[in-house]
């Protein structure tokens, strides 16, 4: 019996094992361990406006001009407010105004630019604009995988993993990677959280539509087969036992 559990145990190590040599060899094959300047800290990084942004615009005291205003009495967010939508030409649809190209605009930009319109109408328009659709994705071994609203642009790998509840028992923190994408191009950062100094490099900053996948350590697969293994040979001990006593 002790014979038949070692070489059940065996197939497994050596399944698991092909396993993760086949996903290292494609992750090598797909550059996964490579972090370029794409993700070096900016402390001046801003949101640049992009297609498929739902904006809300809001103009004091001017309700006609305002979409999804925030000095408004109606919920601003984007499941219950009103916004506008970034077109595929980078365009928004302005009240009294018509299209207007916002794409590639910083939100200070924008603000300038509509109070340049606006002051056609408006003595000293108050005008104030949101990004309401910025979100962090965060997937794999951690407590709350979900998708994460957030309003400012700086936010660090770290400050986004403890709103999901932290790090999971199998979590491989050894190789936490960061996908962010950049028109036609995706950027992957592999981080090693184990390694001690250089807090910058590890704690990265976020940018809006960043996705951070944690994954899982080599033996969890081994484990759970291993959890259904042991009792199922521990029965045929059992009922081997019970036979030779009769």
């Amino acid at each position: 019996m002790k014979i038949t559990l070692l070489f059940l145990s065996a197939l497994l190590l050596i399944s698991c094992k092909t396993q993760n040599l086949l996903v290292e060899k494609r992750a090598q094959q797909e550059g996964v361990n490579v972090l370029d300047s794409t993700f070096l800290y900016d402390p001046a990084y801003e949101h640049s406006i992009r297609k498929d942004d739902k904006l809300s615009i809001s103009v004091w005291g001017q309700d006609e001009l305002s979409v999804g205003s925030v000095y408004g009495i109606y919920n601003s967010n984007e499941v219950y407010g009103k916004w506008l939508l970034v077109d595929q030409r980078g365009n928004i649809e302005l009240p009294k105004f018509g299209s207007f190209h916002v794409e590639g605009y910083t939100l200070p930009e924008l603000k300038d630019s509509l109070r340049n319109i606006y002051q056609r109408w408006i003595r000293t328009p108050v005008v104030d604009v949101k990004v309401l659709n910025k979100e962090i994705t965060i997937l794999g071994e951690v407590r709350n995988p979900t998708v994460i609203h957030v309003d400012k642009d700086r936010n660090s790998l770290l400050e986004m993993i403890s709103k999901t509840g932290g790090f999971e028992f199998y979590a491989n923190l050894r190789h936490v990677k960061v996908l962010r994408q950049q028109g036609e191009h995706v950027h992957v950062a592999d981080i090693d959280l184990t390694q001690s100094g250089n807090y910058l490099a590890k704690n990265i900053q976020l940018h809006p539509g960043d996705i951070v996948i944690v994954p899982s350590k080599r033996y969890k697969t081994f484990d759970k087969r291993i959890s259904t293994i042991i009792p199922f040979t521990s029965t045929i001990t059992a009922a081997a036992i019970l036979m030779s006593a009769f």
